[in-house]
């Protein structure tokens, strides 16, 4: 018993091991978002490399590396770039060569160039003009879309979750300095369906999720044709089953009662898996471990005391 709690916590410590190695592994991973008219690619993790051998990641890169990732045919099928009189430009975005009329942003803000730098953790949004005349299409952003859109739904307590966004407009002042305003009367969608909830004159709205799972939110322009905004929204259902046969105290139980309360798939609630990486929880994993371990020491410590 003791080689098996000897093993258990050396497995613990070789996950934690792992996961910080993940965390220190120099990776540069962008959440991109690409729209043509409609969401085509929805906060999607890319890991960005340094495909034109410039010596720096870029929105150029990260673009690249999301298409050959997800274009059927990759990037060669889906995406091109030229040289112009402005310097680098898109030529071909998701497949569609429109004479150049696209829009690129990085963390809600407007870039300079294909050529601008990237880092971990940041937001590449990269749409095609659908008005190719006035150019109206109006680049908007849900404030809440990060890391921490993701809830837990109780089966036996709960059917839906309340999300409060806030929905803003890139947009010009009098001096044509960039700046944001709220979107109002917007009709926010689900999952590629329109709901009951829109926009007020702040932008905000609040919305109810139901089902467990990804959810992309969007919106819909009432007066203005909206660049499709995505927050990406995950729930993880989960059941608390009840454990083993209850066990007042050690003395009142046997061994084969104490043996029965071990930790088992069907008695451990079910974390879910992370909303960005997809990959099973290592904190979940560990405190499977540890419960493993806990109960294993009781069950040696009961055969100590018979002995």
């Amino acid at each position: 018993m003791k080689k098996l709690i000897a093993m258990a916590l050396a497995l613990m410590l070789a996950l934690c091991a792992v996961n910080m190695a993940a965390l220190a592994d120099g990776e540069t991973v962008v959440y991109v978002t690409i729209a043509n008219g409609k969401l085509e690619l929805t906060q999607k993790a890319v890991t960005v490399t340094d495909t034109d051998n410039d010596g720096k990641l870029t929105i150029n890169d990260a673009l690249y590396c999301a298409h050959e990732e997800n274009y059927a045919g990759g990037a060669a099928a889906g995406y091109a770039t030229e040289e112009g009189q402005y310097g680098l430009s898109l030529a071909k975005l998701w497949g569609v060569a429109n004479g150049g009329s696209y829009g690129y942003y990085v963390n809600s803000a407007s870039a300079w160039s294909l050529l601008d730098e990237v880092k971990n953790g940041d937001y590449l949004d990269a749409f095609v003009y659908t008005d190719t005349t006035a150019w109206s299409d109006t680049y908007c952003y849900f404030e809440e879309r990060g890391p921490e859109m993701y809830a837990e739904l109780n089966e036996d307590i709960e059917t839906s979750k309340e999300i409060t966004l806030t929905l803003l407009a890139a947009a010009f002042d009098e001096e044509f300095k960039p700046i944001t305003k709220p979107v109002a009367g917007a009709t926010i969608t689900i999952d590629g369906k329109e709901t009951a909830f829109v926009t007020d004159e702040n932008g905000k709205v609040t919305v109810t999720v139901e089902g467990n799972g990804e959810h992309v939110i969007s919106a819909v322009g009432k007066d203005m044709l909206l660049v499709p905004p995505a927050c990406l929204y995950t729930i993880s259902l989960y059941v608390v089953c009840p454990p083993g046969p209850e066990v007042e105290s050690e003395s009142d139980a046997t061994p084969t009662e104490i043996g029965e309360a071990t930790v088992t798939s069907s008695n451990v609630k079910t974390v879910g898996a992370n909303p960005k990486t997809g990959d099973a929880s290592p904190v979940a994993l560990v405190a499977g471990l540890m419960a493993v371990a806990f109960v294993g020491m009781a069950i040696a410590r009961r055969k100590s005391h018979e002995a």
